[in-house]
């Protein structure tokens, strides 16, 4: 599997590298190293009162991503980051010291994606654009499997899903809605 997904990663090197795309890529991975813009545009919809579920959904979403992605799976799993194996291969951005799977950076992105889906939010439309051009970013600057991404989007999926169920739910007990 590991070489399927190496190949994978090369090919992406071979045929895609360009100078737009060197830029492009750790420009919209930087959006979301710390998760900064999603964080961002929660707090932003958390301010206005008609987009509050929409904002809290994505707090609650991208709290409990922190804690599955970084504080559980992270370091329970523990994997190599491709770059490890492919020395000669100048990275575009410094290389991140955490563990490679889940991919902290789409798992995020699609938490805050499927947050606003489920809590009936229409910006979940551009907000998963960027999400995939985020997860596409994470392989193109060879940090991440093709499988950390797919983990990645999974985990972001269900905990968008609890995001916005949690956020009902705490709208609905103090009856902001």
């Amino acid at each position: 599997m590991q070489n399927a997904e190496l190949a994978l990663l090369d090919w992406m090197q071979e045929y895609l590298r360009c100078g737009f795309l060197d830029w492009l890529a750790p420009f919209v991975s930087g959006l979301s190293n710390h998760g900064e813009i999603w964080i961002l545009l929660a707090a932003a919809l958390l301010l206005i009162r008609r987009q509050r579920l929409y904002g809290l959904s994505a707090a609650c979403a991208l709290t409990l991503d922190l804690i599955a992605c970084n504080a559980v799976l992270k370091p329970l799993v523990g994997r190599v980051r491709p770059f490890a194996f492919r020395p000669e291969l100048s990275l575009l951005v410094p290389p991140p010291g955490d563990a490679s799977f889940p991919s902290g950076h789409t798992a995020a992105a699609f938490a805050a994606v499927f947050a606003l889906k489920t809590a009936g939010s229409p910006l979940w439309r551009p907000a998963l654009a960027l999400a995939a051009v985020t997860a596409l970013s994470r392989l193109y600057l060879y940090v991440h499997w093709p499988t950390d991404v797919l983990g990645g989007v999974l985990l972001g999926a269900a905990v968008g899903w609890a995001g916005a169920r949690l956020a009902e739910a705490l709208l609905k007990r103090t009856r902001q809605i």
